[in-house]
């Protein structure tokens, strides 16, 4: 019939009470139904992520890192108790006392300022402080006793280094216009590194202040691509346990959750299958070391490389502590990792970072680092730009703003001073010296029966650990200490590390350490024989600071104690 509607009788009944309700009460219902929508969307999205937990950690491995997490809560509220609580402030302000007396008590006929002099000192004055302050007991790195740190290149090269920044002490880039020739060396230093590590002719980089800085852009560059292309907006990042602590730094600063791959030995690489477990949308870089910091060993970038051009996403491969040493191993006669897969560097296609130390394996001042990408799109990502800022229209390639061109001079006249020969010189007898100590580990009767190389390293870092857990390696770090050397603990699993400098090539050096590490591996092997014929494991004498800090780190399911212990270090650093 005409004016008849088509809806049933029923439907038209409620549509009819529905127009009849007041408005408020409609906007209720608007508003159930919106919370309702709300409801499920955060439902959806909670389903979805612990998805992707249990798809990255696997099942057991969840069930793992509940129970890990419950612990160390459980462990933090036994901490917090009245009693226990006083305990450790007095155990933790013992440790910070040790510190000071440590870090600040050196000769006590020091003087120390904490005022302006009245009147401006003498050149005379001068020398003669720095000359007592140069003075002060220190370990002898010079002699080859310190594992990395000081990256020396020669007395040689310290003088040309000097003159260079001495000429362009008051530069500074950000007024490229005003200091035209540091712009022009900070472009060709960028250039040749890019040419080291076979970058396409489009590729791109900046220098930093150090491998912390490099690392940190390439994680900020990573995320600001996933936001504008793909709308990214609670970024995750896939790093290897061994991977350097910066990652972990960028993705506190820049609010990148990161998804932590466990490397487990005998390798001690990044197992491929784990990282692929943990991709998932939100995902915006992939990582890989080579070498990695803790046991020196270089990860499979190839199949990195692999899965990210799968994916589509960024990967990034930290070769800090490589740094030139890397790019010179087949030209100074040792194997290339990954030579017949494409290598580790820009001639892999899923490449799109790389950090790379100057201040380390290429000698140049400290304060000295690169970050490469594959083309200027990603590293226009790491830019700050402020048009509207009333100062001015302002904008800066990295986190600086103000940089020392004269640490840029150095580094160009060191990279020129040297040569591509002096590189190449310099990573065969790095190499050797790590092939020498690796070799006496696995061969000296003393040391094989004691110590096991951990991973295959092929650069500079030969890491080793206790083979039966009998003899304490942390002990083994203090002793050597006493000795004079100051080597690197790792820890997870507790070990040591010596990262070889060009020092510590030269005549007598690594001969010394190799004896000393065996008549101190004698005297543990000794101690424990002794203890089990006593029946008993009671340790008597009084742990070192290795010992205690890695000891004390190692077994306690909540690190606060040792988070304190470590702001209580910074803070010693700055007692004047």
């Amino acid at each position: 019939m005409p004016g008849t509607s088509p809806l049933p009788l029923s439907l038209q009944s409620k549509l009819q009470k529905a127009r009849a309700l007041p408005s408020w009460q409609r906007i209720v219902n608007n508003l159930n139904l919106i919370r309702q929508l709300l409801l499920v969307f955060f439902i959806l999205r909670f389903v979805q992520r612990s998805f992707y937990f249990l798809r990255g950690h696997g099942v057991l491995g969840s069930i793992a890192m509940v129970y890990h997490a419950a612990h160390k809560q459980l462990y933090r509220t036994f901490l917090s108790l009245p009693g226990v609580r006083s305990k450790v402030d007095k155990q933790v302000e013992s440790a910070r006392k040790d510190l000071e007396a440590k870090l600040t008590g050196f000769d006590e006929k020091v003087n120390r300022y904490k005022q302006l002099p009245k009147e401006p000192w003498t050149q005379e004055q001068l020398k003669t402080e720095l000359e007592q302050l140069a003075a002060i007991k220190r370990t002898r790195w010079e002699e080859g006793k310190v594992s990395g740190a000081v990256y020396h290149g020669g007395e040689e090269l310290l003088e040309i280094q000097a003159e260079a920044m001495k000429l362009f002490s008051v530069s500074n880039p950000i007024h490229a216009d005003v200091f035209p020739a540091v712009r022009k060396m900070e472009a060709e230093i960028v250039a040749m590194v890019l040419s080291m590590f076979n970058a396409p002719g489009y590729g791109a980089g900046a220098t930093t202040s150090g491998g912390t800085e490099s690392i940190l852009m390439a994680c900020l560059s990573a995320r600001n691509k996933a936001r504008t292309e793909r709308g990214v907006r609670y970024p995750e990042m896939i790093i290897p346990s061994t991977a350097h602590a910066a990652f972990h730094k960028a993705g506190q600063y820049f609010g990148i959750t990161v998804n932590l791959v466990h490397c487990p030995g005998p390798d001690y690489t990044v197992p491929i299958h784990k990282v692929r477990r943990f991709i998932n949308p939100n995902t915006i870089l992939l990582v890989g070391s080579a070498p990695n910091y803790p046991h020196g060993n270089i990860d499979n970038i190839p199949a990195l490389s692999r899965l990210a051009i799968q994916h589509k996403l960024p990967l990034h491969v930290d070769c800090c502590l490589g740094s030139f040493l890397m790019p010179c191993l087949a030209k100074a006669g040792f194997p290339s990792p990954y030579a017949d897969e494409g290598g580790f560097d820009f001639k892999l296609p899923g490449v799109t970072s790389i950090s790379v130390d100057t201040h380390k394996y290429g000698f140049a001042p400290k304060g000295n680092s690169v970050i490469l990408y594959r083309n200027k799109q990603l590293r226009q990502y790491q830019y700050f730009i402020s048009p509207d800022w009333s100062g001015g229209v302002y904008g800066s390639p990295s986190i600086a703003g103000s940089r020392p061109g004269a640490l840029i001079a150095g580094a160009w006249a060191s990279m020129m001073a040297i040569g591509e020969k002096g590189y190449i010189d310099a990573t065969h007898k790095i190499v050797s010296t790590r092939i020498t100590i690796q070799n006496a580990i696995k061969e000296h009767p003393v040391l094989k029966e004691a110590l096991t190389v951990m991973g295959d390293p092929m650069v500079s870092v030969i890491a080793f650990e206790s083979v039966d857990k009998a003899i304490d390696i942390y002990d083994v770090a203090d002793a050597m200490s006493a000795k004079g050397w100051h080597l690197n603990s790792v820890q997870d699993p507790p070990g040591l590390h010596v990262a070889v400098t060009l020092p510590m090539t030269k005549d007598g050096a690594v001969d010394s350490l190799i004896e000393d590490l065996v008549e101190i591996i004698k005297k543990e092997k000794e101690r424990v024989a002794q203890q089990a014929q006593a029946g008993t494991l009671i340790e008597a004498r009084k742990k070192g600071n290795q010992a205690q800090l890695y000891g004390v780190a190692g077994s306690l399911p909540d690190k606060s104690i040792v988070e304190r212990i470590v702001v209580a270090y910074l803070d010693t650093l700055y007692l004047a």
